[in-house]
């Protein structure tokens, strides 16, 4: 099953004309490791980004895309804990180890906080 960044993938290539052997090739790896990051049997890997968006001469609306299906496709995620305090990280590992477990109602309540609170920084 194709994640974000494979239908991303996917749709480019059908518009370009291209093959998935061609990307691959493109990319530098075999056809076989493109098609498990797109099939999310891999992380895709971060300097992808920059590679496709200079191969195919994205759009900043299309680099916006693949960027979002790029962060829609992870499995992995690393944080940067430097100038947190430990009880922040505690609260903010604390949060990631519960997220599964909250209702809709919650995480919208919760997304609503952080966008009051981007738009105070804004």
């Amino acid at each position: 099953m194709l994640n974000s960044f494979g239908k991303f993938c996917r749709k480019l290539r059908i518009d370009k004309g291209e093959l998935l052997k061609d990307m691959a090739t493109r990319l530098g790896v075999t056809s076989s490791y493109l098609s498990a990051v797109e099939n999310g049997k891999r992380n895709v890997p971060r300097n992808w980004i920059e590679k496709i968006s200079a191969m195919y001469s994205l759009s900043p609306l299309d680099m916006k895309e693949l960027e979002r299906s790029f962060d829609e496709s992870k499995k992995v995620v690393q944080l940067d804990f430097n100038g947190y305090s430990s009880e922040e990280k505690n609260d903010l590992l604390a949060f990631a180890r519960e997220f599964k477990g909250l209702n809709e109602d919650d995480r919208e309540k919760i997304k609503d906080i952080l966008l009051k609170s981007k738009k105070r920084r804004d």
